[in-house]
């Protein structure tokens, strides 16, 4: 089986770099930052209602995933499932350009509310392919380069994200509304069909099954069972909570310095380009520094990152602050998700990574749900400033447990050889 692996490991690693790459694209032209925060502002002024447009896409992707983890652990062959269900993640784009091109006929409620659908639908479709998608990755890509790949997926993802980003920002500045949004609405899923013709080339051979879970009863009995016993998962899934919610104010930096420090419509694209360069940047330094060296410190300075941007943001005596307020976004989404993902592919036996996998991302959907609809009521209520600075009290917060509390396997490992010698 790994001689099959390694055998298939150079193509499928540029297969699945350039699937991430056009699915990077896709969100360049539709930015959860940007593009999506503006275009919904058009129809509502409730910063509540911007919050949730990256509450519905983080909790769509995290919420199912530990409830498809039983039918994941089933499957000899994850790519399948993977194809069926990213559909359901691509084509709500295109139907998002035909709302935001009849909105006008539509109406202001008819449109956001059906644009909300179209958003909960295409965040469900990625929550119901993340689990297979996360297994086939960590079957497919050997453990040492896994870091590595996810940080230059991101950074393949960044990339071309940062180029959709700009032409978003040229096409909302040169178009008239509605156009604007419609067709950055279908550029994105052009981007997302060529993602998915690289994707439906992965290489995957079958594996054994062993000992598949034939009765829920069984599944949720082990699901309490890794939470009881193995202390240093359930600490890392603490941090990441809390690290969840210390991200409160990311989707509120652009909105923030258009409506109320009068930045340009073309200046938030380039911020969003800068947000993109610094990940493209950062994924494959931080992934490469995560295999090659250790990977808690590098997961301690993405809750750093967010402390730094918030108090930036919230004292940034200057527009031209912002920029460095994008750098350090960017730093800390990159840690998040790429070092996050690498990680919980780490702990527990391989046969029940699909359980760990799902515990590690259903268990945060409620801080990702909440996260930004507590932000967006704090910058009703009390202003933008007051989410910054509660962002950044959270992100030291986060800090804290993931240093002191969060044994990571890298380090039960360490520990465990230390032991042994002695």
């Amino acid at each position: 089986m790994d001689n099959e692996i390694r055998k298939h490991f150079r193509f499928n690693f540029w297969v699945n770099l350039l699937d991430g790459g056009f699915f990077g694209f896709a969100f360049g032209f539709a930015s959860l930052s940007t593009v999506l925060p503006l275009y919904i502002a058009t129809m509502s002024d409730s910063a509540l209602l911007v919050g949730l447009v990256p509450a519905i896409h983080t909790v769509g992707w995290q919420l199912p995933q530990l409830f498809t983890a039983q039918k994941v652990r089933a499957l000899n062959r994850f790519k399948p499932w993977v194809l069926f269900m990213t559909v359901h993640e691509r084509i709500p784009f295109l139907f998002l350009s035909l709302i935001a091109w009849f909105s006008p006929l539509l109406g202001k409620n008819t449109a956001l509310w059906l644009s909300f659908l179209a958003l909960t639908w295409q965040g469900l479709g990625g929550g119901f392919t993340a689990n297979a998608w996360q297994n086939m990755i960590g079957k497919i890509i050997p453990p040492e380069y896994r870091a590595t790949f996810f940080g230059l997926q991101s950074a393949a993802a960044n990339l071309l994200g940062s180029a959709g980003a700009a032409i978003a920002g040229l096409i909302l500045e040169r178009l008239m509304f509605p156009g604007n949004f419609a067709l950055c609405f279908l550029l994105a899923s052009i981007m997302m069909g060529l993602s998915f013709f690289f994707i439906s080339l992965t290489r995957e051979p079958p594996h054994t099954i062993e000992a598949p879970i034939q009765d829920s009863k069984t599944f949720w009995s082990e699901v309490r069972s890794i939470l009881r016993q193995d202390k240093s998962f359930t600490w890392f899934l603490v941090g990441r909570i809390i690290f969840q919610f210390s991200m409160m104010a990311f989707a509120f930096y652009i909105v923030y310095a258009v409506q109320e420090r009068g930045l340009g419509k073309f200046e938030a694209g380039i911020m969003t380009s800068v947000l993109f360069v610094t990940q493209v940047i950062a994924n494959p330094l931080l992934g490469w520094l995560a295999d090659r060296w250790k990977r808690q410190p590098v997961l301690e300075l993405g809750a750093l990152a967010v402390v730094l941007s918030a108090l930036l943001a919230w004292l940034a005596p200057s527009l031209t602050w912002f920029y460095f307020v994008m750098i350090l976004t960017g730093i800390a989404n990159t840690v998040f998700w790429a070092i996050g993902l690498a990680i919980t592919l780490e702990f527990g036996p391989e046969d029940q990574r699909p359980t760990y996998v799902g515990l590690a991302n259903t268990l945060i959907a409620p801080a990702a749900a909440l996260s930004p609809l507590v932000g967006g009521w704090l910058a009703d209520q009390f202003g933008y400033l007051a989410t910054f600075a509660a962002s950044a009290f959270l992100g030291f917060g986060a800090l804290i447990v993931l240093h002191f509390f969060v044994r990571s396997p890298e380090r039960e490992r360490q520990a465990s050889v230390s032991a042994t010698s002695g």
